[in-house]
C-alpha cells in the first residue's frame, strides 16, 4: 500500500475533464474553417463559374502569363487563344487565371 490518497485522487478523471480537453481542438477547427477552408472553397467556386462562362471574343490571361483573345471554345475542355496576329495556341480551360474583358452576348432578335 504505497499509494497515497493524493495520487489516487489525481489519477481519476471525470467525463467533464475529457470534454474540456476537446474544447480547444474544436475551437481551432472552427477558426481554421472560417479563416482558411471556407474562403478557399468560395474562391474555387467563383473560378469555376468564371471558367465556365468563357466564350469566343473574351480576352483572357492564362496561369502561364499568356494574354490573348479566345477564338474558339471546344467542348473537351480546351480553348484556342490568339496571342498574336495569326498565332493561336490551345490551352486547357482550367488554366485560365483571369478574364480581362468579356464580350457582350449576341442579341437573339
Amino acid at each position: 500500500m504505497l499509494i497515497t490518497p493524493a495520487y489516487a485522487q489525481a489519477a481519476g478523471g471525470g467525463a467533464g475533464s475529457a470534454f474540456a480537453s476537446f474544447i480547444p481542438l474544436i475551437l481551432i477547427f472552427a477558426i481554421m474553417w472560417f479563416l482558411l477552408i471556407r474562403p478557399q472553397q468560395k474562391k474555387m467556386k467563383e473560378h469555376q463559374a468564371m471558367v465556365a462562362g468563357v466564350r469566343r471574343g473574351d480576352e483572357v490571361v492564362t496561369q502561364g502569363g499568356l494574354v490573348g483573345k479566345v477564338t474558339k471554345v471546344k467542348d473537351d475542355g480546351e480553348l484556342e487563344v490568339e496571342i498574336a496576329p495569326n498565332v493561336k495556341v490551345r490551352v486547357i480551360r482550367h488554366t485560365i487565371a483571369q478574364v480581362v474583358s468579356k464580350t457582350e452576348p449576341a442579341n437573339s432578335n
